[in-house]
């Protein structure tokens, strides 16, 4: 089980961190996503850390935000900086196994999803 935390309203420019807690399973060995999907729109990729520590991040939050991860709390995170209202969605965490240097970063690549967190960015 995944378990998203840490959305939440905030004025354009302004920061946001978010936490995915996993339960029931161990994510060290797992390719860690963070999606998200504003009304009306579909699920997009936002960022990816591998196993091993590798990032990649969707061209739009390059540079305002860093995922990162802690295998001992078993946990991932994504923060976000300089907040544009563009970024409002719920945001989802997910996790699939990570093979090798395989980059993953479509929705069907990933098998195990949270319940979302709305985060919120007004102008």
């Amino acid at each position: 089980q995944l378990v998203e935390s840490g959305g939440g309203l905030v004025q354009a420019g302004g920061s946001l961190r978010l936490s995915c807690a996993a339960s029931g399973r161990t994510i060290s060995n797992d390719y860690m996503g963070w999606f998200r999907q504003a009304p009306g729109k579909e699920r997009e990729f936002v960022a990816a850390i591998s196993s091993a520590g590798f990032t990649h991040y969707q061209d739009s939050v390059e540079g305002r935000s860093t995922i990162s991860r802690d295998n001992a709390k078993n946990t991932v995170s994504l923060q976000m900086n300089s907040l544009k209202p563009e970024d409002t969605a719920v945001y989802y965490c997910a996790a699939r196994l990570s093979y090798g240097n395989s980059r993953y970063s479509r929705v069907t690549d990933f098998g195990s999803w949270g319940q979302g967190t709305q985060v919120t960015v007004s102008s």
